[in-house]
């Protein structure tokens, strides 16, 4: 098992629910694996740049891009060798104004590459990252997977669309939800969460 974890809150382990989360599944996916490997990356800590259109220019076969853009091009081929390589990904990410944090669409950029990730055909698009399990592990304070706020929920449905985009179509939400109802809800949401952890 070669998993990818990645980690986008921007609260430190102890404070945040996302990261508490994904790394008890990643401790459970290793236990239950001995040649289980990991990589992980702290989208926080990371800080990759919003792209431009010089991530298309990277892309170029190596004789014909600038020398300038060799950084780039190493960190974007990089990162989309890891999430090739796994075959199992796991997200942790809260909810950000109804939507990601900046830090996870800035990788999704640099991942989501055309004849990589993605191809075009007659028919439309295609992703070419099938057979692999997605594990999306999420918190909000408030309620969003049903009820009155489930329209304004840009989080999981975003992170849906982008991998079943790329091919990725075996996916798992795990939710903390309600979290800034109060300490009682926050812990509920959490022990609900671990869980359903544990019960995969």
């Amino acid at each position: 098992m070669n998993i990818l974890h990645l980690d986008a809150s921007a609260s430190k382990h102890a404070e945040s629910h996302t990261r508490r989360l994904s790394a008890r599944l990643v401790d459970q996916l290793t236990a239950a694996n001995d040649a289980a490997t990991v990589v992980y990356h702290d989208l926080a800590d990371m800080k990759l740049p919003h792209i431009d259109t010089t991530i298309r220019d990277a892309w170029a076969p190596e004789g014909e891009r600038d020398a300038s853009l060799e950084e780039l091009a190493t960190r974007s081929k990089t990162l989309v060798t890891e999430l090739q390589a796994a075959d199992t990904i796991i997200v942790g990410s809260p909810m950000y104004n109804f939507s990601v944090p900046s830090t996870l669409k800035a990788w999704i950029d640099h991942v989501a590459i055309a004849g990589q990730t993605f191809r075009y055909t007659d028919s439309g698009p295609e992703g070419l990252l099938a057979d692999k399990k997605a594990y999306l592990i999420l918190s909000s304070g408030g309620v969003y997977s049903e009820g009155p706020a489930a329209s304004s929920d840009h989080l999981d449905t975003y992170l849906r669309t982008v991998l079943a985009f790329l091919g990725v179509t075996d996916i798992t939400t795990i939710r903390a939800e309600g979290v800034a109802y109060g300490p009682e809800q926050e812990e509920a949401a959490m022990q609900q969460a671990y869980s359903q952890i544990q019960a995969l």
